[in-house]
């Protein structure tokens, strides 16, 4: 079992220090309090703001960020999980940001351009990362001009004795992600997201529904408050493998604490077991069914 603790906060949109220093405050009570790790929200040092990191925020910062970052969890004992942008492989991400590199754009420049991820690393108490994820579903306008979207499945590793993966925000929202990490072993799956107001059902149940039907412990950190021209609506929360709130925010600044475990999650995939039962190859045959056009009408059976 491991005492899990989730910060629900306002960011300073590139104001770092004040961000690291809501970071190492929160981190300082939990590990007080006597938690393994704590889960920030999506590109929390930052602030969330997509098209001004594009414009505004210098990579050549990054690296001395994620140390300070790997120092308050060297500092306070704990393990945290905390989210950038982090530059694609290659560099210039997909072939349209390669091609804007060619016609001399400048954005290649900036961390949170063409050809960089949104990202969310998990450190272990001595600083160490363990494991890195990049966004693979983009949401809006301003995500999609500023990032580009990943490709890579959720990774899984041991953290304290629990099978532990990422996703990132909008990622959640999507059964497929989460099962993917669930199949890859993942017993607890780690969600820094930036969740505007308005959206509360995103929380409220899709989280919980990931959890139940990939049978594994969901913790979801929001931003709270305004940053920029966005609003955050809270509702940070931690869903164990029934689907059941282990501890919920409200719109305000909090730290949440969840005890997490594998009991509840053997106990649940040993009940109904949903991984174990599934049939993929069926499920493609399917999807690939639908390139030959619309399901033809059932009308001819009556």
């Amino acid at each position: 079992m491991m005492l899990l603790s989730v910060l629900q906060a306002n960011a300073a949109v590139l104001d770092v220090e004040a961000n690291l220093r809501t970071i190492d405050e929160a981190a300082n009570r939990a590990a007080r309090a006597g938690a393994g790790l704590l889960l920030t929200p999506e590109l929390f040092p930052v602030g969330y703001a997509p098209l001004r990191l594009g414009c505004e925020l210098d990579p050549a910062t990054l690296p001395a960020l994620r140390e300070s970052l790997a120092g308050i969890a060297r500092r306070n004992g704990i393990g945290l999980v905390y989210s950038l942008p982090a530059e694609a492989a290659g560099g210039a991400g997909d072939g349209a940001a390669a091609a804007q590199k060619g016609n001399g754009s400048r954005d290649m420049d900036r961390a949170g351009g063409p050809g960089w991820h949104i990202s969310a690393s998990l450190v272990d108490a001595t600083g160490a990362e363990l494991l890195r994820y990049a966004k693979v579903h983009l949401f809006g306008d301003e995500e999609r001009k500023a990032f580009v979207a990943a490709s890579e499945p959720p990774a899984v590793v041991d953290f304290l004795g629990i099978r532990t993966s990422l996703l990132i925000c909008y990622d959640i929202e999507f059964p497929e992600a989460a099962r993917a990490a669930a199949a890859r072993g993942a017993e607890l799956l780690l969600v820094p997201t930036a969740l505007s107001a308005g959206y509360g059902a995103v929380p409220q149940v899709l989280v919980r529904a990931r959890a139940l039907e990939s049978q594994l412990n969901v913790a979801y950190a929001n931003h709270c408050g305004a940053e920029d021209s966005y609003t955050f609506g809270g509702g940070s929360v931690v869903a164990g493998p029934d689907g059941g709130v282990l501890a919920a925010a409200g719109n305000a600044p909090e730290l949440l604490f969840a005890t997490v475990g594998t009991e509840a999650v053997r106990a649940a995939r040993n009940d109904v077991p949903y991984l174990r039962e599934r049939r993929p190859e069926l499920y493609r045959a399917w999807e690939a069914g639908l390139a030959s056009g619309p399901a033809r009408s059932a009308d001819h059976l009556t």
